[in-house]
């Protein structure tokens, strides 16, 4: 059984991809984030991407969560971290995509690399475990300080 560490807590935005109706992934992801000290923002499943877009703006996470259990992950995170790169508001954004990242077993693996290569911060296929993605969460900056920068940048941005 793996262990997964308990991490600082951060404010996190929880999805699936537009066409990935499961929700149990979601529900244990955000039960992890909050035992972790997190706060969570679930937006459920099949959410458009410009839904995911305009609570992002909203919320301003420490990091966009995404979770895919249908196996097209691969297609819908590919349009969808395309959009949020290309957003000046979301730009630097940390997301990071995970699951059954597409329908051919092992060989999904081979998705994560065109994920990171298309802006995610991480991709982790579900053959992985929660060891990588709690390493992540892990290397994740302080969340208080993080939050603080943010809001001193609005302020001086609104001089």
């Amino acid at each position: 059984m793996e262990t997964i560490s308990l991490a600082r807590s951060g404010r996190f935005v929880v999805t699936s991809v537009s066409s990935d109706a499961h929700m149990w992934n979601l529900v244990f992801l955000q039960l992890l984030l909050e035992e972790r000290g997190g706060e969570v923002i679930n937006l459920g499943a099949c959410v458009p991407d410009e839904v995911i877009l305009a609570e992002c703006r909203l919320a301003r996470p420490d990091a966009l969560v995404v979770s895919t259990v249908n196996g097209h992950g691969h297609l819908d995170g590919l349009r969808l971290i395309r959009k949020i790169r290309s957003d000046a508001e979301l730009a630097d954004l940390r997301v990071v995509i995970g699951g059954k990242l597409g329908v051919r077993g092992a060989a999904n693996a081979q998705f994560s690399a065109e994920l990171v290569d298309a802006g995610f911060d991480a991709a982790f296929e579900s053959e992985a475990g929660l060891a990588e993605f709690d390493s992540f969460l892990g290397a994740l900056p302080n969340n208080d300080s993080h939050r603080r920068e943010l809001a001193g940048a609005a302020e001086g941005g609104a001089k």
